[in-house]
């Protein structure tokens, strides 16, 4: 091992070994294991991060979206395609295999805005699958096809195998990654972008391009009551609400559902918390189709009104979503918020706006151009000057010397490839030419260039109107589905139905509400705490039980009531005592104590009894063997007060009432507390 360091040390070269980058050239790294196991796993993660599972801010696409909308832009002739045939070849871009191209189709489908699916993509209210590709055919939508391509201005580079090209991104003139949202889990990272109102978004932008204040909030396809108080711009979360109806007295319908839900999942919740005795139902039924709609009946004795409130409180018919906006900007990853990605995708509209009218503006001119040198050519006979000529380098001469008077009237000078188109003119059109018709038709090509150019010295103002035409266009199509709401908070407790009985079996020893006894029953739901007091004097605040063992000595259980007044007497052997106190607050478990040590307790009640009746033990020359005392003479203090001496004789019992063998015969005085 000395020998083999010592080589290293001495300059040997450690062995090379060969990956692939990302772009598919092999690259060397050098090293032992450990280094190139990190360089592979940075590779890994990079790949993971950059091209699966985070979205790309200048197009708002994962790349398996992206490559799926390109395939069906190749396809695209306006008829539907089988969603196998588009799964086929978009195979040729993504390398992860035509299932899960399939999934990611009919996931973007559902999402409305982007592709048209025709026949069984599944239901996003009851969870139902889509059915085989070979089955389901699908296209592009008018909107995608009109705002989402340009291939004049898409950047291309070699797909995974190096056969085919693919885009970099889609230039997109939409806001496609708040108006589909976006869920992906990468290398230390994830992202959850909440879908958002297409036209609110468009609304947005025209007020970031027109400087005024705006406000986006998330919009999901199920529906529901939205409450996004601690939205944050993108950076908190929304609570969403299912929408329910109440249909009469003991019957409440549901008729939208939270996101993230279905309804199998929702009855699953409801049936759960039934079960664990959080709610009380009768019924459940599903008649869920193309619209939500779950029947729940409440049991005698439970209100419409109790249900609802229950079912907020304890099943999936209220749901926190968080929210956590990370995209790919720059070839890296970034945390950005809603109005960012906002003002993000408004330049680059306008940016991409700009580059469609520069683009528009070449083509018109060439066109204008063209028309010219057509115009010219037949008018004034130049073609005529080719006749004579017997070589190709004389006839474009002839050409060049023949356009020498008309430079004017061009545009730009001649050149090559202005003559080969010139030469190009079929006699037909020639003998055909109808100049007043080719006037209009340069007379409407100067009048769409004069309008591109206005546009062109005012692309902010060209953006809006594109916007305010796409809101008058496609905003009646998309309505918002979730309605934003301020609701009142639902506690838990408040609306938890007493569905447990506690009950103590001393025989046993047990405690819980899965014991069958006859002391201290008291009526639980699952949120309440049980409060245990023992013959020593020692209490504690523990979780309900289902079935506890806690002994013998428990003189009190109930539920913990920190200002209730109770009523104690103990004794020990100095004297016997009698206080009234409150517990206070306490914690979970902890053992405390309320008489003192080597102490016993005699009587304990909740409230103050309007008298107590004191027996004492026998003893020689004792006169006095009971008396009765009021304990509302004793003043309320805390659980730790030593309390009010009543007797140092030995007593044998203190109630609430005459006990069995109490003399009434016997004198009996009434204790006077000094």
């Amino acid at each position: 091992m000395s020998e083999s360091n010592n080589g290293n040390a001495a300059g040997k070269k450690e062995p090379q070994s060969e990956t692939s980058r990302l772009d598919g050239a092999p690259q060397k790294v050098d090293g032992p294991l450990h280094r190139r196991m990190d360089h592979s796993f940075l590779q890994y993660a990079s790949y993971v991060i950059r091209d699966r599972a985070i979205p790309n801010l200048a197009d708002g696409l994962k790349p398996v979206q992206r490559r799926i909308l390109w395939s069906l832009h190749e396809k695209d002739d306006g008829r539907f395609i089988k969603v196998a045939t588009i799964s086929g070849h978009c195979a040729q871009y993504h390398p992860h295999g035509e299932a899960a191209i399939g999934d990611a189709l009919v996931v973007l489908t559902n999402k409305r805005y982007l592709i048209e699916g025709q026949g069984n993509f599944g239901n996003v209210f009851t969870g139902d699958p889509a059915a085989a590709p070979r089955y389901i055919e699908c296209r592009l939508t008018e909107l995608a096809r009109n705002e989402i391509f340009n291939d004049e201005l898409t950047e291309f580079v070699p797909s995974y195998d190096g056969r085919n090209k693919e885009p970099v991104t889609l230039p997109a003139k939409l806001p496609v990654l708040l108006m589909l949202g976006a869920e992906g889990i990468a290398v230390g990272m994830a992202c959850r972008i909440l879908p958002h109102n297409f036209p609110e978004l468009l609304q947005a932008q025209i007020a970031i391009l027109k400087k005024q204040p705006f406000k986006c909030l998330p919009d999901f396809s199920t529906g529901g009551l939205m409450d996004a108080r601690e939205y944050q711009d993108g950076k908190g979360s929304v609570k969403v609400r299912a929408k329910i109806k109440t249909k009469d007295d003991s019957t409440v319908v549901i008729k939208e559902i939270p996101p993230t839900t279905t309804t199998e999942s929702l009855i699953a919740s409801i049936e759960d918390a039934a079960r664990k005795g959080k709610l009380k139902v009768r019924s459940i039924n599903d008649f869920t189709s193309e619209e939500v709609e779950i029947e729940i009946k409440a049991p005698q004795g439970v209100s419409a009104d109790q249900l609802v409130d229950a079912l907020y409180a304890f099943t999936d018919c209220e749901t926190t979503i968080n929210s956590r906006i990370i995209v790919i900007k720059d070839n890296r990853p970034v945390e950005l918020t809603v109005s960012e990605v906002l003002r993000e995708n408004t330049t680059k509209l306008v940016k991409d706006l700009k580059r469609e009218l520069e683009l528009k503006e070449h083509k018109l001119q060439e066109e204008l151009h063209f028309k010219t040198l057509v115009r010219v050519f037949i008018e004034n006979r130049i073609y005529k000057k080719i006749e004579q000529c017997k070589t190709n380098e004389a006839v474009v001469g002839a050409v060049y010397e023949g356009f020498k008077p008309f430079r004017k009237e061009m545009l730009r000078d001649l050149t090559d490839a202005d003559v080969e188109m010139l030469l190009g003119v079929r006699i037909r059109r020639i003998s055909l030419f109808d100049i007043n018709k080719h006037r209009e038709e340069m007379d409407k090509v100067k009048a769409e260039l004069a309008e591109v150019t206005k546009n062109l010295k005012n692309v902010t103002k060209y953006a809006i109107g594109h916007l305010e035409g796409l809101i008058e266009k496609y905003g009646p199509l998309y309505p918002r589905l979730t309605k934003s709401s301020r609701y009142d908070e639902v506690e838990a407790r408040d609306v938890a139905f007493k569905a447990f009985k506690v009950a103590y079996d001393r025989e046993s020893g047990y405690v819980g509400h899965k014991v069958s006894g006859d002391e201290f029953k008291v009526d639980c739901t699952k949120f309440d705490k049980l409060m245990l007091i023992f013959k020593d004097g020692h209490y504690k605040v523990i979780e309900l039980p289902e079935k506890l063992f806690v002994g013998p000595d428990v003189v009190y259980c109930g539920l913990p009531e920190r200002d209730r007044i109770f009523t104690l007497a103990y004794t020990n052997r100095e004297a016997t005592y009698l206080k009234r106190f409150t517990f206070g607050g306490t914690i979970m478990n902890k053992v405390y104590h309320c008489i003192p040590p080597k102490s016993k307790v005699l009587f304990f009640e909740p409230d103050t009894p309007a008298e107590l009746f004191i027996k004492y033990k026998p003893a020689p020359y004792q006169k006095i063997n009971q008396q009765t005392c009021n304990p509302s003479e004793v003043e309320v203090k805390s659980a730790k007060t030593r309390g009010r001496q009543i007797s140092i004789k030995d007593v044998s019992s203190i109630n609430s009432k005459p006990p069995r063998g109490w003399d009434t015969e016997a004198p009996t005085t009434k204790l006077q507390f000094v």
